[in-house]
């Protein structure tokens, strides 16, 4: 057997190779269709094989399972894997994987295995800091699996938590590390890629849960929640330590949708603009009607200061992350390259346009997502699991129409 230094590369040690941009080669060995729905992915393109195991080894009587594995390969892809970097094998859970990763050392390769694979991948967040300021900190947390992104306001010992995901662990670990306690939940809509940890951390906390009353209604089948929330509303000012955020309402995405502006600099803006494109009126299934109220909503948002940090809910391509590893952009340059927002300024008609034939596919499990997040579905994790496969689809399609 060759000899390794590492035979694992945790999520994080691989997100950290990622946006390095050192050379490193992916061999995803899920089914097809499982590896269309993720995988994978950093600022830069990824060399990358799906190959599914199932096809790669075809065990003989009697065969170890290393030497089928390093037989597959050979035969497989002996013309095809690179020697001059490492080679990430990827599964489900990342079992599987584990041996395919042996095989591939026994044959000389540098193969190392994604530690818990993409199950483990999905779970994975980081957290860096986007604002550094005397009075406080904002820090926007990444699960880059899905491209969710929250955000925590620190000042004085007070947190506030705005779009947690759902494993609350990550918020309270790092309300601890910056000796602060969260004193305040909040979600900018009801989500439904994603389901929230809102009413599980408010609870955790012994705070309030707050959402806008609109957003506490099932889109679809109107539906109220079965959640205890506090509500939030258009105006109002929200303390946290020594600053303050102040609550836009924006409708447009969802009828509820809140912006969190904190110190009158960073927009915490959930799902309106993101970093390259802009949100999706059609989750609730009303497209048309919504899509003159988002039209209004990022004309307020266009009227904030050119310098405001735009901060926002979602991202649908790593590749727009900056050197750190975040997402953020100051709206006037933003202003001038985002398509979506481009569209804004030539008119309703022409942003109406634009929104209906741009609208990408509307995934089920976004329906039954919505449900969980007013308390109308309590799934177990394996459900939960599930439902949250694949990045999130919150944003306007790629191939959006530009002319």
């Amino acid at each position: 057997m060759l000899a390794t230094t590492q035979a694992t590369w945790t999520p994080e040690t691989t997100w950290e190779r990622l946006l390095s941009g050192d050379p490193i080669f992916i061999l995803d060995v899920r089914n097809r269709d499982e590896f269309e729905s993720w995988r994978v992915e950093g600022p830069e393109p990824v060399p990358t094989i799906n190959r599914p195991y199932f096809e790669l080894l075809d065990l003989d009587d009697d065969e170890d399972v290393e030497a089928a594995v390093v037989r597959g390969v050979q035969d497989q892809l002996g013309d095809q894997l690179p020697q001059d970097r490492p080679i990430l094998t990827v599964c489900g859970e990342g079992h599987t994987s584990e041996h395919l990763a042996h095989g591939l050392r026994e044959l000389g390769y540098d193969a190392v295995n994604l530690d818990g694979g993409m199950e483990a991948w999905g779970d994975f967040y980081y957290h860096r800091v986007v604002a550094e300021h005397p009075d406080y900190t904002v820090l926007q947390v990444v699960r880059p699996a899905r491209g969710d992104l929250s955000h925590m306001v620190i000042s004085d010992g007070q947190a506030a938590v705005i779009d947690p995901n759902r494993h609350t662990d990550v918020y309270q670990a790092l309300a601890a590390a910056h000796d602060a306690r969260i004193t305040h939940v909040l979600d900018t809509h009801a989500h439904a890629d994603h389901i929230s940890g809102g009413p599980e951390l408010a609870q955790r906390n012994g705070v309030a849960y707050q959402l806008h009353p609109y957003d506490a209604i099932h889109p679809m089948d109107m539906l109220p929640a079965r959640i205890d929330y506090a509500m939030l509303g258009d105006g109002q000012t929200i303390p946290v330590g020594r600053t303050q955020m102040d609550t836009l309402h924006v409708p447009g995405h969802t009828l509820g949708l809140i912006a969190f502006l904190v110190d009158r600099q960073y927009l915490v803006c959930g799902d309106s603009i993101f970093v390259e494109s802009i949100a999706r009126p059609d989750l609730g299934g009303a497209a048309e009607a919504w899509t003159p109220l988002f039209h209004a909503s990022l004309q307020r948002l266009l009227e904030l200061p050119a310098e405001t940090v735009i901060l926002p809910g979602h991202t649908v391509d790593p590749s727009f992350a900056d050197a750190q590893g975040r997402f953020q952009a100051e709206l006037g340059p933003l202003r001038h390259k985002n398509p979506g927002l481009q569209k804004v300024d030539a008119g309703l008609e022409t942003f109406r346009h634009y929104i209906l034939n741009s609208l990408p596919h509307f995934p089920e499990a976004y329906v039954e997502i919505k449900r969980v997040n007013i308390g109308l579905s309590h799934p177990e994790e394996a459900e939960a699991r599930r439902l949250e496969v694949g990045k999130n689809a919150c944003a306007l399609s790629e191939v959006a129409e530009t002319a």
